[in-house]
């Protein structure tokens, strides 16, 4: 291989994995104008702990260690057993388990799959939780709720389950949260215009802009991995939220730290095409977090707003000083 080839391979190969990355599940928890709560546990039990994850994405629930729990399926058929001991099962043959790998229930559904069909367990915890898409507990559409605004409750479900052979009935309701201030945005977008003018202003060569664009690959991977924690790994939080920055922070740190000179060079100029986009990338990727109402992060929202809409501009924009470099080191270039 050429070392030209070697090069395109080294901006081709992060882009690649950024559209390719994928969650352990089919539907990670991602932003949301709902936010569903559990406003009632009929009766109460102690020891068993019912949460919503990302804003109205899973419903979780964690048996204490001697608790046996059962939920059943869409129409009663055995779905998730909870074991004494902290084992969790799931009943390959309940359509409810296919129905809800998908927020929407979009999911393809398997012959074998019958409401009718005798249980076939498989394990899919060890400690007592386990958190599932519950078609009961969020809107079942991309479209808006008709004849609904920001504040109104737009449902409310109920899930049952049998707790040691006791009925116990869990009722959630979903609001229609308000929309975010743009502030947040608008902010992230001024500070990357700022970077960007005070790199070009500082000048220097190839240098600047390297160490400017590995911050903003640190920032963004450091906020995306507090969001690759902050949910359950059951509920498959995707790597992408934060491996593609830190790779592009790691091509950027090269340039920088590459030897005395800084001057440019085609290796710089494809490194930090492939930092610069892969920033971009991950931004345009997770773009709905500069509007949605919520985020399942524990960093602030305004936050994270912010820094997508800088890596968006920062990213892109950080190949105009790159160029500007590529331009100063060969006189004969236009």
């Amino acid at each position: 291989m050429t070392r030209s080839r070697r090069l395109a391979a080294a901006l081709a190969t992060p882009l690649w994995l950024l559209i390719t990355a994928g969650p352990v599940l089919a539907d990670p928890a991602g932003p949301s104008d709902y936010l569903t709560r559990v406003i009632r546990v009929e009766p109460a039990i102690s020891g068993l702990h019912i949460d919503i994850i990302g804003g109205d994405s899973f419903i979780m629930v964690k048996a204490g260690p001697a608790m046996a729990v059962e939920v059943p399926g869409y129409r009663g058929e055995p779905y998730l057993r909870f074991l004494p001991g902290g084992t969790v099962e799931e009943n390959e043959n309940s359509p409810t388990t296919h129905l809800n790998l998908d927020r929407y229930g979009e999911g393809d559904m398997p012959p074998h799959a019958s409401y009718d069909a005798g249980p076939q367990w498989r394990v899919v915890a060890g400690d007592g939780a386990y958190a599932w898409h519950d078609h009961r507990a969020h809107w079942m559409s991309p479209s808006r709720p008709p004849g609904k605004g920001p504040g109104d409750v737009i449902l409310e479900g109920v899930i049952p389950l049998r707790v040691d052979g006791q009925e116990v009935l869990v009722t959630v309701q979903s609001v229609w949260q308000p929309a975010p201030s743009a502030l947040p945005a608008a902010a992230g977008v001024m500070a990357a215009l700022a970077l960007l003018m005070a790199t070009v202003a500082i000048g220097g060569g190839i240098r600047v802009p390297a160490a400017i664009t590995g911050l903003l690959g640190m920032a963004a991977a450091a906020l995306g991995l507090v969001a690759y924690l902050s949910v359950p790994a059951v509920t498959g939080p995707s790597w992408s939220l934060w491996v593609p920055p830190m790779g592009a922070a790691a091509l950027a740190g090269v340039v920088a730290l590459s030897g005395p000179s800084a001057r440019f060079s085609r290796a710089h100029g494809f490194l930090m095409a492939a930092a610069s986009l892969q920033i971009a990338a991950w931004a345009l990727l997770h773009r709905e977090w500069m509007w949605r109402a919520v985020l399942p992060t524990a960093a602030p929202s305004w936050l994270h707003r912010g820094a997508v809409a800088t890596a968006l501009v920062g990213g892109i924009g950080m190949l105009i000083p790159v160029s500007r470099s590529r331009a100063a080191s060969d006189p004969s270039r236009p």
